[in-house]
């Protein structure tokens, strides 16, 4: 048996607008049959997707906004 769970992306990939205009690389995001979060690399689209529960995704963005990981921004 197969460790691998199927999800259903239920919305259209989404990034930030902060991308630019030309789209950019950046991360993207979609919403998920199961109520998780799909994530992925936007240069990458056809390559790995991460899925995380609206609570981490909460979680992540509130110490984005809080300035949690400016140290790893150039």
């Amino acid at each position: 048996m197969s460790g691998t769970t199927t999800h259903k992306i239920t919305s259209a990939w989404r990034k930030s607008s902060f991308s630019g205009p030309s789209g950019g690389n950046c991360v993207e995001v979609a919403e998920v049959s199961n109520g998780l979060v799909a994530v992925r690399n936007s240069r990458d689209p056809e390559g790995a997707v991460l899925f995380y529960t609206r609570p981490e995704i909460d979680a992540f963005v509130r110490g984005a906004k809080a300035g949690e990981f400016d140290d790893l921004t150039s």
